[in-house]
């Protein structure tokens, strides 16, 4: 039954590539707006929807329709929406959002040969999905991967690590002690906590306990309550130093920490301090529009909106799926985060990461960048050549 309800979509999508090229072109975006998630899903659609408002609402003669449903952080809903927008609602191409839904619309997406930009996702299997996937966010190996080079940099030698027990937490920690591996450091302990957990009291003791000189920390969602905590707890004094990707100090989190996070080393590929013109516009514009600093989430939308409308370009309108990914292929381009491309082998983002430290800046606190790694690939895929 699917496999008919995808023909069908196939067989309208290629009427839409050529007689009705004048009707509006949509783009559906799969997001998380309520739920766990529902910061993630909103900054990214912000994102995307600055993009349209700066850039205008028509490319290569076609005119742009986004249309954004929420997934309510469910997986099984993502499938469903997905569906529904190939078809019904003539989406021909379309925005995935976390790992759990992009996993879950794949199969869909490859059957229906639509190009699929993914917005949310940092598992490095995602795109190998679909061969119809590209990426415009980042994966989790990037970071964790320059943070361990940066610890053992800096005299690491006794690691603890405590991750969300699901599959992102899992690989950003793989990548780490992969990397430590290969270092004078050691892990003494790998502590998993659930998804869903306001209360880090126990992971910390145990974590405090060990008496580590590291504590490197992947949250997800919760970043705000866990670095709460474990200044709470007294642990910013115990000489036990806290690092993590940039999840642990997010932008539009840091506004309401307190001066405690001052000092608390991250690494990530965005800061809405990096510094660069078309960063100080892209912030301006969003705060004017949103009232708040975008994140790396926003500008992973904002990217994947200007991968799409470049790739359009180059197939003059056409949004035959092979087609579009052949163009999405080897591009690079200036990003608000720096400079990015897409990897032709694998359809995920080359970007820079940084090395960043919370501090106080105009009154505000921001993850100020001090060094850089530049043209980071993702480590899990360059590991199995």
């Amino acid at each position: 039954m699917l496999r008919a309800m995808i023909s069908v979509a196939t067989l309208a999508m290629g009427l839409l590539d050529g007689a009705a090229a004048q009707e509006p072109l949509k783009i559906g975006l799969i997001q998380s707006l309520t739920g766990s998630f529902s910061t993630v899903g909103k900054a990214t659609v912000n994102g995307a929807q600055l993009y349209v408002r700066q850039h205008g609402d028509v490319v290569a003669g076609r005119k742009i329709e986004l249309v954004v449903s929420d997934d309510a952080t469910a997986p099984d809903r993502a499938k469903r929406i997905a569906q529904e927008m190939i078809v019904n609602d003539g989406v021909a191409i379309i925005c995935a959002g976390i790992t759990p839904s992009a996993l879950a619309i794949a199969p869909l997406v490859t059957e229906a040969k639509i190009a699929t930009v993914v917005m949310v996702s940092g598992a490095s299997i995602t795109v190998e999905r679909s061969p119809y996937m590209v990426r415009t966010s980042f994966t989790l190996g990037q970071s964790s991967a320059a943070m361990a080079d940066w610890v053992v940099q800096n005299d690491a030698r006794k690691i603890v690590t405590i991750v969300n027990d699901w599959a992102p937490g899992l690989e950003s920690e793989t990548v780490f002690k992969n990397r430590i591996a290969t270092s004078n450091a050691r892990i003494v302990e790998s502590l998993r906590m659930p998804l869903a957990n306001p209360d880090f009291a126990p992971f910390l003791q145990r974590a405090r306990d060990l008496d580590p000189d590291t504590l490197f920390v992947f949250p997800a969602n919760q970043a705000a309550t866990f670095a709460r905590q474990f200044l709470e707890r007294g642990m910013d004094k115990s000489g036990i130093r806290l690092v993590g990707t940039g999840d642990l100090t997010d932008d539009d989190e840091l506004p309401g920490m307190t001066d405690a996070e001052l000092g608390i080393i991250t690494v990530h590929h965005y800061s809405a301090l990096h510094d660069s013109s078309l960063n100080r516009t892209f912030v301006e514009a969003f705060h004017a529009v949103y009232g708040r600093r975008p994140n790396y989430h926003s500008v992973a939308g904002y990217d994947g909106m200007h991968l799409i409308y470049e790739a359009l370009k180059k197939t003059k309108g056409s949004v035959n799926g092979d087609a579009m990914v052949a163009a999405m292929k080897g591009m690079s381009w200036e990003s608000p985060r720096g400079p990015i491309s897409i990897d032709p082998e694998t359809r995920d983002i080359v970007q820079n990461e940084y090395i960043r430290r919370v501090e106080r800046v105009n009154g505000q606190l921001y993850n100020v960048e001090f060094a850089t790694i530049e043209a980071v690939k993702d480590p899990m895929k360059v590991a199995k050549k």
